[in-house]
């Protein structure tokens, strides 16, 4: 009777692949209330030289997405190759070791944090239990929830593949900057979206070429960047979080 009733489990735990499709494009959807566009990736100090036009805002989001893919895309595809809780721990302390920045640590955590709170509430039933994993994390356990890390377990628990799953990252990273800009004024709305379509040929680019590499081989490659974003703490008013 045990192993049927075990064997019922598994069954209804096993999701279609297109179904599961649902629950990937919601993950990369904006309306997903991860608190990504609270913050502006650094935008918000504007970068020596000042962001002044259209030109400078793309170069700023280039180099960003350099950035975001020496450093973060391999705790995105560690994550997303292995999404269990011990392979999501190991990584999630090897990125907080890695990060120096301390206006981005504490962007990281918040919004892996919330990535990890909405995805245990909202993908409770696709397969194995992300909020098994998070709450065995919460307790005595230090875990500070890093978002690549997150982003790349929750990625690989919905059954996307790892070169998706690195895409995905770098989409929402040019996406929350891009968003971003728009609020400050640095470009319209319409602007935005053309200079995000003009980007995205680039962006494959940056992806193809950080893509797949492994945790030791993460690095920054536009220091500078990461340099003016620790700067956000000492502005005296403050539209984003960082």
């Amino acid at each position: 009777m045990k192993m049927e009733t075990d064997n019922e489990r598994e069954k209804s735990s096993k999701v279609e692949p297109s179904v599961l499709q649902w629950s990937q494009w919601q993950l990369l959807d904006s309306i997903l209330p991860t608190g990504g566009f609270a913050h502006s990736l650094g935008l918000v100090i504007n970068p020596i030289p000042p962001i002044s036009s259209h030109e400078d805002l793309q170069t700023f989001t280039i180099h960003l997405l350099h950035n975001t893919g020496s450093l973060l895309l391999p705790y995105v595809y560690a994550a997303a190759t292995a999404p269990d809780t011990a392979t999501w721990r190991r990584l999630d302390k090897a990125l907080d070791a890695t990060l120096t920045n301390e206006v981005a640590r504490k962007a990281s955590i918040a919004q892996g944090s919330a990535l990890m709170r909405v995805a245990a509430a909202v993908f409770a039933d696709t397969g194995p239990s992300i909020k098994a994993m998070r709450d065995s994390c919460l307790g005595g356990s230090r875990m500070n929830f890093h978002h690549a890390p997150v982003f790349g377990l929750v990625c690989g628990l919905l059954g996307m593949d790892s070169a998706t799953a690195q895409r995905g990252y770098m989409f929402i990273t040019m996406r929350d900057v891009i968003s971003a800009a728009t609020r400050l004024n640095l470009v319209g709305p319409l602007g935005a979206a053309v200079m995000q379509h003009r980007i995205a040929l680039l962006a494959e680019e940056i992806v193809i070429k950080w893509m797949d590499r492994s945790v030791e081989d993460a690095c920054q490659v536009a220091p500078l960047l990461d340099t003016v974003q620790g700067c956000h703490a000492y502005l005296f008013s403050r539209l984003f979080c960082s």
